[in-house]
């Protein structure tokens, strides 16, 4: 073993969780290691190729307005972006892009390569130095050491993988690439619990051999929605995906198949992600449907291979062939890789710190899959904490705190370890009992100045941030200083009971409807408004005067957090439960409310819900 370089962070892995990991760090002010197998994959998207949607788009918001890399790399790779629950409040909207894999990764790689104090080192790394109580650094397989003060690990789905095609199954982190198998049994020396989950993908098509003309198209926005703060409309040409549909004759293949199927076979022991089904889950679970969409997404501009979203498998080859030629448009389609399941090694995220450290042994952290997660966007969302907090840790400074009141990073970070996960963990807005403050548009408001206070931000996003800022403030400040009796506003078209209340102008854009000619004839200070400032100051009002009023409902039932369920309170009646959650209250017969919160994927309505009815049940007893 000889001694190669010391830096104060290495960081393990070169996907979402790794590249975070290591740009955070670095622009903290550490001199960080990434280490990886390959440099030329780093950046690469291993599933499928698109960022965000509902609950994740907030989260690569978040990583934006702490100038992370994510929003930026889909910004320059997004080929269609779309705003997903469009029709809904802005709160639970999320945004979503296709991207082409080559320039998602050629940005992300080009943005690490131009990063200072950020060495990038092709190796693998097999073992970790450490003494009984801290990290000391990390050997790779050519038997050269590296030492840090704090090493991250991100190791993705290759901590053990197995890749599973039918009765076949072959060691390996993604198709085409070996596990990390040498330092997965080096993990078990840390005495941590850990188990198995299990992901999948679907057969890659070849677009020429589809039959486009005959599948309905999906289009992107009219008005694309960026992700960045610093973005305001697309680069890359923008294209379409198609739309087909499974058939009956689809899930007879797959239900005659089913033995041959890895997991109904009982080749996998991982339990796989309930909320990405394979197309075998839907058929079994969905038995009463006759058909379920699947999106043609395109790969890239300049790469015919095409995404099917929705047919994920661990079908033999020749069923997969079979299944996908049933599908409308696909008669023809020539597979270009088969679909495959992958099993790998995670460990339980309660036995780490607020920052992702692990407890007994200082300065090792672990972001992404490994702490049983799914999906790039909450990879890339721990990456960044962890890889600030083990900057913050080698260089002696104190930790980085992100609360769950505060962004979705906190509800994230704060889920795992407070309630682990019994399945791969995924992002929903109904996670965030905050969730009308927590918004995708504001991201930049909550989180940037902390970047700022951090140093982790650069000059030209705090430039444009507080030059926005300035400009809301003014704005807001004008609307708040021009008032409005009732008779005002309704010689404005308003209509507003006569109830002689003096409203400013930012609480008439909150209160009532209007459209965009009574808001200019009203209200002149929007007239010549920037529109993403007026956009902004729209969803500010609009969410206003909810705000004060979630908060007291937050703060009861914190209040009401002991409040006792009885032994033989009965779930079944309450029709505003998911079946998941009946499902396991059912089950597990919590004592109390608190004890109901630490429920995995339980939400604040549904405590809300099981609180209204206990309290309904003991009235009634007492009446009776």
């Amino acid at each position: 073993m000889f001694h190669v370089k010391h830096f104060d962070v290495i960081v393990i892995g070169g996907g979402h969780a790794g590249t975070e990991a290591a740009s955070a760090a670095a622009r903290a002010g550490a001199s960080v290691a990434l280490v990886t197998q390959k440099l030329a994959t780093i950046g690469m998207m291993s599933c499928n190729p698109a960022i965000g949607g509902l609950g994740k788009g907030h989260l690569v918001r978040e990583i934006d307005a702490l100038d992370g890399i994510m929003g930026r790399a889909a910004d320059a790779a997004g080929i269609q972006f779309r705003l997903l629950n469009l029709r809904k409040g802005p709160a639970v909207q999320g945004p979503r892009a296709q991207a082409d894999r080559a320039l998602y990764r050629t940005f992300v790689q080009a943005e690490l390569s131009a990063q200072q104090n950020l060495s990038l080192i092709e190796g693998e790394v097999v073992d970790l130095i450490a003494d009984d109580s801290r990290i000391g650094g990390v050997i790779l397989a050519d038997g050269q050491s590296v030492s840090a003060r704090a090493v991250v690990l991100t190791a993705g789905t290759f901590l053990n993988g197995l890749i599973h095609i039918g009765d076949q199954r072959q060691a390996g982190g993604r198709m085409g690439d070996a596990p990390s198998t040498r330092l997965g049994d080096r993990l078990n020396d840390l005495d941590l619990k850990r188990g198995r989950l299990k992901t999948g993908t679907p057969p890659r098509l070849d677009g020429r051999t589809i039959n486009w003309s005959i599948l309905d198209e999906q289009k992107g926005d009219d008005e694309p929605s960026m992700f960045s703060f610093l973005n305001r409309k697309p680069v890359a040409r923008q294209v379409s995906c198609g739309v087909t549909r499974t058939n009956e004759r689809t899930h007879d293949i797959i239900r005659a198949n089913l033995s041959r199927s890895a997991m109904y076979g009982g080749h996998i022991d991982g339990v796989g992600p309930r909320y990405c089904p394979s197309i075998e889950d839907k058929v079994v679970r969905f038995s009463d449907k006759d058909s379920h969409q699947v999106f043609l997404e395109p790969e890239g501009l300049t790469d015919h291979t095409v995404y099917p979203n929705g047919i994920s498998s661990s079908l033999p080859i020749e069923v997969q062939n079979a299944y996908v030629s049933s599908i409308v448009g696909l008669e023809n389609a020539t597979i270009l890789q088969p679909a495959y399941a992958i099993e790998y090694d995670f460990f339980d995220p309660r036995a780490l710190s607020a920052g992702l450290g692990v407890l007994n042994l200082e300065g090792l952290f672990f972001a992404g899959q490994i702490n049983g997660t799914t999906g790039y966007e909450e990879a890339a969302a721990q990456g960044l904490a962890a890889g600030l907090n083990a900057g913050h840790l080698a260089m002696d400074k104190e930790p980085v705190q992100f609360h769950r009141s505060g962004s979705y990073i906190g509800v994230l970070l704060d889920d795992l370890r407070s309630r682990g996960v019994t399945e791969p963990y995924r992002m929903f807005t109904s996670r965030a009992e905050y969730r009308l403050s927590l918004r995708a548009d504001n991201a930049d408001q909550r989180l940037t100045e902390q970047g700022i206070s951090l140093g982790i931000v650069s000059e030209a996003r705090k430039s444009s941030f507080y030059k926005k800022l300035n400009n809301l403030n003014d704005l807001k400040g004008r609307l708040e200083k021009r008032t409005f009796t009732p008779r005002d506003l309704l010689e404005g078209g308003v209509h507003v009971s006569s109830d002689g209340s003096r409203r400013s102008g930012l609480d008439v854009l909150g209160a009532f409807a209007m459209t965009s000619d009574q808001q200019d004839r009203l209200l002149p200070e929007l007239l010549n408004a920037d529109p993403d400032i007026r956009t902004q100051i729209l969803r500010d009002a609009m969410y206003g005067r909810y705000l004060d009023r979630q908060q007291a409902q937050i703060d009861q039932l914190k209040r009401e957090e002991l409040t006792a369920i009885p032994a033989d309170f009965s779930y079944a009646g309450l029709s505003g439960l998911s079946g998941e959650l009946l499902s396991k209250l059912q089950r597990q017969r919590p004592a109390s409310l608190a004890v109901a919160a630490q429920i995995e994927g339980m939400t604040p309505a549904a405590l809300a819900l099981i609180l209204a009815n206990v309290r309904r049940s003991a009235a009634l007893r007492e009446a009776g």
